[in-house]
C-alpha cells in the first residue's frame, strides 16, 4: 500500500470516483444525463480517496446531516453514503486507512454522530460502528388487506404530476419532521439522486401520492409498480412497491396505507425497512394479509464525540449506571460515564458495565437491551444490578428508524 496516496479529492475527479462507487456496487455508472441528477448529490468535499498514480482505486464519502437522538433533539451528523475499492486493490488496507481517517475529518468537522447503510455486516464493528436501527420488510396481500372499519379517515389522498413531486416532497418532508430516533434531515443536495431522478418527468418510473388533511398536506408515499404478468398466469396483478413514505400523525399514515392497498390490479404491496413497530397488521381486517418477510439492521451509527452525543439524548427515570467505554479508533472518548435520568456527565467513578464503541452505538439509540448485549458476551458486566437499570434508562416509547436511504 505504500504506492498508494490517500487524500479529498477535486472536483474535477467526482465522476471518477463515482463510477468506482458504481462499479464496487456492481452498479452502472450513470450516463451523462444520469450524471446531471447524481452528480449534485456527490460533492467533492467530504470525499475522501485513494489513488494509484492518477486512477482512484478506494474511497469513502458524507455529506452534512442532523440525526434525531431520543428526546427531540437533532445532532449534527456524517451521512457515509459511499465506501469502495477497486476489486483489484482489496484486501491492502485501503479501507482501514480510508474510514480512520474519516472518522477523524468527521470530529474536526464538529460531527457528534456517523451513520451508514452497511452493505456488509462485518465489516463496520471495527471501526466503532453499531448497528443501531432495525426495518422489518412486509408484504402484503391487497386482496385480504382492507384496513377495518374503525380506523379513522382523516383526509383524502392525490396524486401528484411529477414536476410537482420534485417541487413539494422536499418540503413536506421537512414539515412532517424528524419524528423518530434515528432519522435524519435530508439537505438539498440529497433530493437530485435519491428522490428527483424517480419522480422526473420522461425518465422516473415512480409515482407520489399525497395526504391532505385538515390542516393541507401531512404524508406522502414515493412507489412504482411492475407488471408480473406472465403467459402462464396472464392475470397476475402488479407488484407495488413502496420506496418512501412518511406521515406527521397516525391518520396520514393510514390514509396512505388505505390509497395503497386499494389500488385497482395491484396484487401485493412489497415494503422494505419499515419501521419495526409500524402497527399495520393490526390496521387490517385479516392480520395475515401482511406477512413480515424479514426483519434487518438498517442504519449503523457512531459515536464520534461519546461525551456530547450522550448528554445530549434523554434518558428514562432509573438509578444511576456507570458506562465505561474504550475506543481505540477515537481514544478522547475512551472513559467513564455516568448516565443518570438527568443526563449524563464523564466521571472518575468505577465501571459497573464496560462497552466498546459499537456496543455503545447499539445502546444508543435505544434499538438494543444492554441485558441483551451482556447475554451476547458484548458487555462485560461488573455490577449485574446495573443491567436492569441499564435497560430502563436507554429505552425508548417508540423504535429508531431511519427511514432515508444514502
Amino acid at each position: 500500500m505504500n504506492d498508494l496516496v490517500f487524500r479529498p479529492i477535486a472536483e474535477g475527479e467526482r465522476r471518477a470516483v463515482h463510477r468506482l462507487l458504481a462499479e464496487a456496487l456492481h452498479a452502472s455508472p450513470p450516463d451523462d444525463k444520469g450524471w446531471e441528477l447524481v452528480g449534485p448529490s456527490f460533492p467533492a468535499d467530504r470525499t475522501l480517496a485513494a489513488f494509484d498514480g492518477d486512477a482512484p482505486v478506494g474511497m469513502a464519502s458524507s455529506f452534512a446531516t442532523a440525526i434525531a437522538v431520543p428526546g427531540g433533539k437533532t445532532l449534527p451528523a456524517a451521512a457515509v453514503d459511499g465506501v469502495a475499492v477497486r476489486a483489484d486493490h482489496t484486501r491492502r488496507g485501503v479501507v482501514t486507512t480510508l474510514l480512520s481517517e474519516q472518522l477523524r475529518d468527521c470530529v474536526r468537522r464538529g460531527d457528534l454522530i456517523a451513520a451508514l447503510h452497511a452493505s456488509e455486516a462485518t465489516i463496520y464493528g471495527r471501526f466503532g460502528y453499531g448497528a443501531a436501527t432495525t426495518g422489518q420488510n412486509l408484504r402484503i396481500i391487497t386482496s385480504r388487506a382492507a384496513l377495518r372499519p374503525e380506523v379513522p379517515v382523516t383526509g383524502r389522498v392525490r396524486l401528484l404530476d411529477p414536476a410537482e413531486a420534485v417541487g413539494r416532497v422536499p418540503e413536506l418532508y421537512r414539515r412532517i419532521g424528524l419524528t423518530r430516533p434515528g432519522m435524519i434531515q435530508r439537505p438539498e443536495l440529497w433530493w437530485p439522486a435519491y428522490h428527483d431522478r424517480l419522480v422526473r418527468d420522461g425518465g422516473g418510473d415512480h409515482r407520489v401520492a399525497v395526504h391532505i388533511g385538515p390542516d393541507g398536506e401531512n404524508g406522502y408515499a414515493v412507489f412504482r409498480t411492475t407488471d408480473q404478468r406472465t403467459p402462464d398466469d396472464p392475470g397476475r396483478g402488479a407488484l407495488l412497491e413502496v420506496r418512501d413514505l412518511h406521515a406527521a400523525d397516525p391518520g396520514a399514515a393510514a390514509g396512505l396505507w388505505r390509497f395503497l392497498i386499494g389500488l385497482d390490479l395491484v396484487a401485493e404491496i412489497s415494503a422494505p425497512m419499515r419501521p419495526a413497530d409500524e402497527p399495520l397488521r393490526a390496521l387490517v381486517t385479516d392480520a395475515r394479509a401482511v406477512q413480515v418477510t424479514g426483519m434487518e439492521d438498517h442504519i449503523w451509527v457512531r459515536l464520534l464525540d461519546a461525551g456530547a452525543a450522550l448528554a445530549a439524548r434523554t434518558y428514562r427515570e432509573a438509578p444511576a449506571v456507570v458506562l465505561g467505554l474504550e475506543d481505540r479508533l477515537l481514544p478522547e472518548n475512551t472513559g467513564s460515564y455516568r448516565i443518570t435520568a438527568d443526563g449524563a456527565t464523564r466521571t472518575g467513578a468505577s465501571a459497573q458495565l464496560r462497552v466498546d464503541a459499537e456496543v455503545l452505538a447499539m445502546l444508543y439509540l435505544g434499538e438494543w437491551r444492554a441485558s441483551t448485549l451482556a447475554a451476547a458476551g458484548r458487555i462485560t458486566v461488573v455490577d449485574p444490578a446495573a443491567l436492569v437499570d441499564a435497560d430502563e434508562l436507554f429505552r425508548t416509547d417508540v423504535r429508531p428508524w431511519c427511514g432515508t436511504y444514502f
